[in-house]
Order: C-alpha cells, then structure tokens, then sequence
C-alpha cells in the first residue's frame, strides 16, 4: 500500500465486505486537514482489486484538492463499490454500506457518483447519519448533479473567453463526452446559449433524449475524442487524456466534468505543447461538493452555494491566467493551490491543537 503509485500519503484506505449482502467496498481518507472528508461513492463494475484500489486512490486525493480549491471546510475521500450498478443493487446492500461509514466515526460523509442514485442514498441513511445528497430530511437538496453541470458550463465559458475572446458558446463546436446526469444536463445548457453539439454514450437511449432536446449529432465512443471542434468536454469516466488520444485530437479546450481526466502528470506540460488549454477537472466540476457541503451544514442554502459557485469560477479563472502568463501546464499550478491550502489547513489545525492542549 505505501509504495502504491496513488498512495500519496492517505490518511487511511478502508475495506469492507459484508457476505450476506454481497458488498465489496473501499473508502479512501486522502486528507481531514480542512475538516471531515467528503466525497461521493462510485459503484463500478471493475476488471479486478487492483483497479478498484486504484480508482479510490485517485479519486480520494482528487476530492482533497476539490475541496480545497471550492474554498470548503472539508478533507477528500472517496467511496468505491464493485459491483454492476444495474443487477448488482439492494437496499441491503447499501445498508450495509452505510454501516461500514458509520463505523469510521464522522470521519467521512458520502452522496451520489457514478452508479449511485439519491435513492440509493436513503438506504445509506437508514445507518448513518454522514450521507448528503438526499432527497429526504432537514438540509436535502436532492441529486447534486445539476449544480455539477453549472459550474462546468460556466468553467467553459471561463476557458472560452481566454481562447476564442468570447463569453459565450454561441457558434462553437463542442463534442460532450457522457451526456448521463452531469454530461446530459450540460449539453442542454450548452445548446441554449448556441453551441453545436457532437455528442457520444454507451446508452443509446441517454444519447437519443439529448439528441431530441438539443439537435445533437451522435458519434460513436470511439470517435468522440477526435471529432473535429472547438471544445472537448469529458462527461463520462476518468483517464481518457492519453498520449495516444492526443494525437488524433484537433480541439482547442478540454473542460468536462469527468475526473482524473490525465492518465499521467506529465501529460499536462504535452497539453501546453499541443496549444490546448486544460480546466483542471477537480475545479471545474466542483459545483456538486459544493452542493454536498451546504447539506452537511445542517441547514441548506442555495444563495450560500451559488456564492461558493462564484468564487469557485473566480478560482478557475486565476488558474488559467497564471498558468497562460508563465506557460506552466494549469494542471501543475492547480495542484501546487490545493497543496498550500492543504497544508495550511494542517498548519491550522496543529495551531488548534496547541491551544487547546494549554488551555
């Protein structure tokens, strides 16, 4: 584990498996330095362990910088499930995961990713307390998802206004990549202000509802990535930017919701070498977190969240100029943010500890 690749310092990496539901799950704590870590559970049908412990890794420390750079009292961790999302699914099973998040004491509060359904989440919630993203309770505001979709459709318009000199998407090419609860949800956002769409899924019947909603054109998955547009934005799983994908590729954006888009670091400084300007994605889709975040508070606010959504595309824009002005790759400048707001979180809290030891 501490020589994994994606270990980078986690807090803790939990596993759990409950026979008689069948649940198989990992719950990875990258970093509580902000406060409890937050992160939504992904159900997968992964090829192995090794993927899975990979995926929640990753994913763990994605959510730590998320966090951090969505400006919230909140650490990173992240929830994985192997298992079908379509047959493999039962209230007692998420039972049972939701025993396994009580068991970590607060230390981690879950809501929907991939796979997962607010109706999933209530079962959750019949065990434990530290769930968000309901569509029941005190503080519910439902699928976080739309507010996901926001804040990535205004993060284009950031990258857009820095590339093409214009706010707006009006004319331009974009090919959306997944068009399921984030990506879907986007495209329509996209096509209302002008945008012509290429779109592409493995659910025919995703691709067809947003094709009748918004005129788009459908590829095949293999195509999507290679289409000829101005913006390429990653909806679906994480790991498509390659340096096989990028020789083949011809937009000029890459912004999408999708996380851990680069396969590899080094693939940020190729992405400055190729002309295309990369929204990190753990910024640009953090409008979700947020939405979480203003749950866990005990009391939702939809003006607290579109003030966080605000500066979250505030955040975004210094990123880009930064990374433009000393022609480092944005991903590198993104990453080396939420580091120093991490540690200075940490700095804090040990701050924190001292006083009270001597209080």
């Amino acid at each position: 584990m501490f020589d994994h690749e994606s270990h980078d310092a986690h807090e803790g990496v939990h596993l759990f498996e409950d026979s008689a539901s069948g649940l198989r799950a990992i719950i990875a704590i990258h970093s509580t330095s902000l406060g409890p870590a937050a992160g939504g559970c992904r159900m997968w049908n992964y090829s192995s362990g090794e993927a899975m412990l990979r995926d929640a890794l990753r994913l763990s420390q994605g959510m730590s910088f998320k966090n951090a750079m969505a400006g919230l009292d909140l650490g990173g961790g992240k929830a994985v499930i192997w298992g079908n999302p379509r047959t493999d699914k039962s209230p007692e099973l998420f039972r049972a995961f939701g025993r396994a998040i009580e068991s970590l004491q607060g230390r981690y509060y879950t809501a929907e990713d991939v796979g997962i359904s607010p109706a999933d989440m209530e079962f959750v919630a019949e065990e434990t307390r530290y769930v968000a993203g309901r569509e029941t309770g005190e503080a519910a505001s439902g699928d976080p998802s739309p507010v996901t979709a926001l804040g990535i459709f205004r993060g284009i318009k950031a990258c857009a206004q820095r590339v093409f000199d214009t706010d707006s998407v009006e004319g331009l090419t974009i090919a959306v990549q997944g068009v399921g609860h984030v990506g879907g949800q986007l495209a329509r956002l996209l096509a209302t202000d002008g945008a012509n769409l290429v779109i592409s899924d493995v659910n025919a019947e995703a691709l067809e509802d947003v094709r009748n909603q918004t005129g788009a054109s459908i590829v095949a998955p293999e195509e999507i990535t290679s289409v000829q547009a101005d913006i390429f934005s990653p909806n679906a799983l994480g790991g498509i930017v390659t340096e096989e994908m990028l020789q083949n590729f011809r937009a000029k954006i890459i912004a999408g919701g999708a996380n851990n888009q680069l396969v590899t670091r080094d693939l940020g400084a190729r992405l400055v070498d190729a002309g295309v300007l990369y929204a990190p994605d753990y910024i640009i889709n953090g409008g979700g977190i947020i939405n979480v975040a203003s749950e866990i508070s005990g009391t939702y606010s939809r003006d607290w969240v579109d003030e966080k959504l605000d500066a979250l595309i505030e955040t975004l824009g210094q990123v880009l100029d930064r990374a433009l002005e000393e022609g480092r790759p944005t991903s590198d400048v993104a990453d080396d943010m939420a580091r120093d707001r991490i540690a200075k979180g940490r700095s804090g809290l040990r701050t924190e500890t001292r006083a009270a030891a001597v209080d």
